[in-house]
């Protein structure tokens, strides 16, 4: 396979201290890396690296150009929690938005956030059948679990 794991994905952002503390003080995710650059921050979560990469007025680019970009579309970000419950009533309390309320699925149960730039971070806890099959595989496919919403 030429593709072994998911190293990194990035996030584009509008106000990077709004995300930093979305993402680090309300999910509790630890920042890896702080740059030099304003534009750009690490968390670590186990084996992938989550980033923020702060935009300005659309444009996302290098030396080698720019291109415009709409924030918050056709990415979802998956986490796994050990108790969706509390996770949940802590994101209620402070004011996250729910893109869909939690419910029981055939693998766990699942909710889905938006952060502050609307991109969607799903929330799963797997029920112990799940759960024992993820560790098992060698692969395993929480998105053909999940389905088209």
């Amino acid at each position: 396979m030429l593709f072994t794991k998911v190293g990194t994905v990035i996030l584009l952002v509008s106000d990077m201290e709004r995300s930093v503390k979305f993402y680090n003080e309300l999910l509790g995710l630890p920042v890896k890396t702080k740059t030099q650059s304003p534009d750009w921050v690490e968390f670590f979560n186990r084996e992938t690296t989550l980033s923020l990469h702060a935009i300005k007025r659309g444009k996302v680019g290098d030396s080698a150009g720019s291109k415009d970009t709409k924030l918050g579309t056709g990415t979802l970000v998956g986490f796994m929690v050990s108790d969706i419950d509390s996770t949940v009533q802590f994101l209620k309390e402070n004011n996250i938005r729910f893109f869909k309320e939690p419910r029981d699925e055939p693998f766990g149960k699942h909710a889905i956030i938006e952060d502050p730039d609307g991109h969607l971070i799903s929330i799963a806890q797997l029920n112990n059948r799940t759960a024992s099959a993820a560790s098992d595989a060698e692969e395993f496919d929480l998105l053909g679990l999940l389905g088209a919403e």
